[in-house]
């Protein structure tokens, strides 16, 4: 799919959601007056923003509520209402869904819990709305949601209190949430901060329509600059990644709050939302590859978005802080270095615009130390910025400064907000506090927003921003050639291939694996050897043996054929005591290698979120560090080699202590290798290689073991 174009499928989906998000008629579906009714909260909203559509209220008690009449039943409608609201308790929503259908409603927004996160009745009920919804072309937001806001035509179908801002001419913030409480939160911060929201939905359970679609529907949207988004689970993957590309090249930025990492959070969501807990790490580098950017915390997710809605374009680049203390800079420094966030080291005699800025006993370095100075001489603050910003080194300035007090505040601030309104830098400038809780003035708040300057109450808070956005712009989303790489000799039942098989079918298309001979007796064995050459390994080999060392079957350097005899007797007689109903298929025969570095690189084709690679160090104390990179199957090899000098014991690929540098391509190469199987061959569920031996020239692994579904030839 292109930004330009839609489908016929596609463009039915737009006119379906713009039903829910742009309705001209609503029905509320258990209408009341009583306050903290949820019906009548929705009537408020709707009457107070000033809805200026058709509102119809079913309430079979009432005749009429506030002067408004009131309809018996669903089956009173008049054809083709836009939106129903079902301000009713979950025994009677799914009669009221039917109902909805057959009157041509199209779109419902469901309260109610108690669905897939209440067990198997509740579950059925949900597929059931999902059913009905699918058949009648009906968009069902929920159950369990609170809502949807369209701050553009000021329309809340929310029980939430509503008063939704215009968003007018300004860009704005679109937020797509599973949780409606978050989804509140987050509107509120936002809002605080005079950001403009042009949507805000909960998707809840998402019987019939998941933060896929209306992340899809933003991304058109041309009051939408970025979408800030809380999910807890992606129950349509692919879907998504699809529309996260999309945005990404549509210009549009999207920040993801991803509670689950702990599997407490997984458990939480499960009873949450409905949802089944997923694998983190995968999801994390399936959707930062398709041009999400992470948020840790809820305040985080905030920070960020505001950075990416304020500033003119994207900060890039070494990142400029301009501070007024010495201790602050060393506290910069210590965050900036644990961020691995890049402040450009300079100097005076590499900056001579700054240094002529700044007074002579103000040395130039980043982060800068003013001193006091700028209260006796303000146009410090001006001079120092102007020189900043004609710097190429620095993509964004931070401007730590301490507020105290109104007099201090009056004088700091008017040359800050006068350089950036005179010399419109096309770079970020973020204005962040030293001192939380000062009286600096809703005037120069606000006057630092209408220059596009985010007002961060701490700097902290602005650098991690900047960390996130800063590795954002550094991602390189080129694909690398994949073409097809078939895996011959598959076998077509499924189920785990041994290591002997692995390797017939990898070696010949590129995976380097040592010489060898899979041998059914001793003496195959021995004529192996014989031509292999002395010293050999001796390995198991059986499909139903997946860890040969934990049953002894793995035997190394035997150096003579009277030791492979003897080791040959050994292994089986090992594997024997180790599962007396274990029959091997044989053994398999190799050359003992020279010793290298041990890596461990897996492949596997997620159910969900589709292939995906991992590689790292092995050896000893591979559980314990984890010290491995999730990778995508379509990285260049010149990025899999950057991903590879993440690993926290990088510096041994590099050369340490002497030793030499590493053919990290080798194994690089075996990575986008696996990437091009998995790609070709669905049938293969994962790929593993461990260990993968790294030496100075070339690579190779040492095991291999597969495992398969059923061919669908």
């Amino acid at each position: 799919m292109t930004v330009e174009t839609l489908t016929p499928p596609q463009a039915t989906a737009r006119l379906s959601l713009d039903r829910l998000l742009r309705p001209r008629s609503v029905v509320i579906v258990g209408a009341s007056d009583k306050p903290g009714a949820l019906g009548a909260s929705v009537l408020s909203n709707l009457v107070r923003n000033g809805f200026a559509g058709d509102i119809h209220l079913i309430n079979p008690k009432r005749a009429e509520i506030g002067g408004r009449p009131c309809l018996p039943s669903v089956d009173a409608l008049p054809q083709g209402v836009d939106a129903a609201v079902l301000a009713i308790p979950r025994v009677a929503v799914l009669d009221a869904v039917r109902a909805l259908a057959e009157r041509g409603v199209g779109s419902a927004v469901i309260f109610s819990a108690g669905f897939a996160e209440g067990g198997e009745e509740g579950l059925a009920e949900q597929r059931e709305i999902g059913r009905i919804a699918a058949a009648s072309g009906m968009v069902v937001e929920g159950p369990n949601c609170l809502g949807m806001t369209n701050f553009i035509d000021r329309i809340p179908l929310t029980f939430v209190e509503t008063n939704a801002r215009p968003l007018g001419d300004r860009p704005g913030i679109g937020i797509v949430s599973q949780s409606g409480a978050m989804a509140c939160v987050l509107c509120t911060t936002l809002a605080s901060r005079d950001l403009g929201l042009s949507f805000s939905v909960s998707t809840g359970n998402e019987a019939a329509s998941g933060v896929e679609d209306y992340v899809d529907y933003l991304i058109d949207d041309p009051a939408t600059r970025v979408i800030a988004m809380i999910v807890e689970q992606f129950r349509k993957p692919r879907l998504f990644l699809a529309a996260a590309a999309r945005a990404r090249r549509a210009g549009k930025t999207i920040v993801l709050l991803h509670p689950g990492k702990s599997s407490a959070a997984r458990e939480s969501a499960a009873t949450h939302t409905g949802a089944m807990a997923g694998d983190y790490q995968v999801m994390r580098a399936k959707v930062e590859r398709a041009g999400v950017i992470f948020a840790e915390t809820l305040e985080e997710l905030g920070d960020i978005a505001e950075i990416a809605l304020r500033c003119p374009v994207l900060p890039a680049g070494g990142v400029a802080v301009m501070g007024e203390s010495g201790a602050f800079k060393a506290l910069t420094l210590d965050l900036c270095e644990g961020l691995a966030l890049d402040l450009p080291v300079i100097g005076d005699s590499d900056s001579p615009a700054l240094r002529t800025a700044l007074p002579d006993f103000v040395g130039v370095s980043n982060p800068l130390d003013l001193t006091a100075q700028g209260l006796v001489e303000p146009d410090l603050y001006y001079r120092t910025l102007a020189a900043l910003f004609d710097d190429d080194r620095f993509g964004s300035i931070v401007a730590g400064i301490i507020q105290t007090d109104p007099v201090t505040v009056g004088i700091k601030l008017p040359p800050i907000l006068r350089a950036v309104q005179d010399l419109a830098p096309q770079k970020p400038v973020i204005f962040a506090g030293l001192d939380e809780g000062a009286a600096i003035g809703a005037d120069y708040v606000a006057s630092l927003r209408a220059l596009n300057i985010p007002y961060f109450p701490s700097t902290e808070r602005a650098l991690r921003a900047l960390k996130r956005l800063n590795d954002f712009a550094r991602r390189d989303f080129t694909q690398a050639d994949m073409p097809p790489l078939p895996a011959p000799g598959l076998p077509t039942e499924g189920g785990v291939v041994p290591e002997y098989r692995a390797k017939q079918i990898l070696g010949p298309l590129g995976i380097p694996v040592p010489e060898g001979a899979f041998c059914a007796s001793i003496e195959q064995a021995l004529q192996a050897a014989d031509r292999l050459g002395y010293p050999v390994a001796l390995k198991a080999q059986s499909a139903d043996l997946s860890h040969k060392s934990d049953a002894g079957g793995v035997i190394l350097n035997l150096a003579d054929a009277d030791q492979l005899r003897a080791g040959w007797d050994r292994l089986f007689a090992n594997v024997a005591a180790y599962d007396a109903g274990l029959t091997l298929d044989g053994a398999l025969l190799e050359s003992m290698g020279a010793r290298g570095i041990e890596l461990i690189v897996g492949a596997r084709s997620d159910p969900d979120w589709g292939p995906v690679i991992l590689a790292g160090f092995g050896g000893v104390t591979a559980e314990i560090l984890q010290d491995v990179r999730l990778l995508t199957p379509d990285l260049p090899i010149e990025a899999i080699i950057g991903e590879l000098h993440q690993l926290k014991q990088a510096a041994l690929l590099r050369g340490f202590r002497g030793a030499p540098a590493l053919d990290v391509a080798a194994v690089a190469q075996i990575i986008a290798t696996l990437g091009r199987i998995l790609l070709t061959e669905p049938a293969i569920r994962e790929i593993d290689l461990n260990p993968v031996i790294l030496y100075p020239q070339g690579a190779v692994a040492l095991d291999a073991l597969m495992l398969t579904a059923p061919r669908q030839d």
